[in-house]
């Protein structure tokens, strides 16, 4: 990739997209790019991993490996997040695992102390990182509290929602047309469920009209009859 689309790449993140030419040279954020092919591990058995990454292109599969050696997802990343260290606290990711996930990825990675010394010298950045990681530790809170507090289905409708109004296009803030970049494998394991159960679940409210799924795209009609379809369940 030639040193002008990495520069594109970079500035259409948010947390770069407000600092003038001059900055961007300074800064040497072309220096901190990479990119990973498809099934890559960016990092793995984490616990002395000390990076933040900036994921500007591709999606990112965040996960652990359980006592019985099963692959165990945690969260997907897709363009414009941010993971790694982003509390930048220093070896508190505890065996996770980030692997290029479904397409080749492109990110922005930064030691620690880089990162921080960035912030002290651009507070202007400093004030976009704070809004994003508020962002990513509100999302945190509410999947966690679908978890403790849901029956299942309940969890995957709230899921469903949830993904509709990040990542969903939508011209009525009702409808929303969403990219199919998750297996019901994925979707079962962020919800805390089975893969046979989401695949039962995913058929009846198909079935019912609240929602259409093909390979590319997860259609849901009206946002709102989704939501009230758990009171007749």
């Amino acid at each position: 990739m030639s040193t002008d689309q990495k520069f594109l790449l970079i500035r259409n993140y948010d947390l770069f997209a407000h600092i003038s030419d001059e900055e961007y040279e300074e800064l040497h954020l072309d220096h901190h790019f990479i990119e990973a092919n498809k099934g890559e591990y960016i990092y793995f058995d984490s616990q002395y991993h000390n990076k933040l990454y900036f994921l500007k292109g591709g999606t990112i599969k965040i996960g652990y490996i359980d006592e019985e050696g099963k692959e165990v997802i945690k969260e997907i990343i897709r363009e414009g997040e941010v993971f790694g260290q982003f509390t930048l606290e220093r070896n508190n990711l505890n065996g996770e695992f980030a692997q290029a996930y479904k397409a080749d990825v492109s990110l922005c990675a930064f030691n620690i102390e880089d990162f921080e010394r960035l912030l002290k010298t651009k507070p202007n950045i400093g004030f976009h990182y704070t809004k994003q990681v508020g962002q990513k530790l509100r999302k945190f809170e509410s999947r966690l509290l679908n978890l403790l507090n849901k029956d299942v289905k309940t969890r995957l409708v709230n899921f469903l929602v949830m993904l509709a109004r990040e990542e969903g296009e939508t011209s009525n803030e009702d409808e929303y047309s969403i990219q199919n970049f998750l297996t019901h494998e994925d979707i079962a394991q962020l919800i805390g469920s089975s893969r046979q159960t989401v695949t039962t679940m995913l058929n009846e409210l198909e079935t019912a009209g609240f929602l259409t799924v093909t390979r590319q795209l997860i259609n849901i009609p009206s946002v709102k009859n989704l939501q009230k379809s758990l009171a007749v369940s």
